[in-house]
């Protein structure tokens, strides 16, 4: 299994976390995928809270975002875990959402954080 990091924020985020697992507490928004695409080497995979999805779905854009950038992302629902706790993300986090990417790598709707952390995450 590829290393795991719990981020409350996705602020934290750094190279470190190439190719390792990266949960946020985080929404996943425009400024969170942004902090992700700065990196000069990319995580494995990201989660982030959904948010509630908000206006125009902006609490879900990373998705489409990291897509574009090779990286598999997943959001958890908002109802299923707090947003800023990336601990109750992977404790009891409820995947809401998804990139191709993540599909691909087997991450489905419904399915619970820690069982996709199951899914062998180390080349997409």
């Amino acid at each position: 299994m590829s290393q795991l990091f719990l981020l409350d924020s996705i602020a934290h985020i750094s190279n470190a976390h190439a190719n390792a697992i990266v949960i946020s507490g985080s929404h996943g928004g425009k400024s969170a995928a942004e902090f992700v695409i700065a990196l000069s080497q990319k995580p494995s995979c990201v989660f982030f809270n959904d948010a509630g999805g908000g206006k125009d779905n902006a609490g879900k854009v990373a998705l489409e975002i990291l897509q574009a950038h090779n990286v598999p992302c997943a959001c958890y629902s908002h109802l299923s875990a707090r947003i800023g706790d990336a601990q109750d993300g992977y404790d009891n986090g409820v995947v809401s959402a998804m990139n191709e990417l993540a599909q691909l790598k087997g991450v489905e709707l419904n399915m619970p954080v820690k069982v996709a952390m199951q899914i062998d995450w180390s080349s997409h």
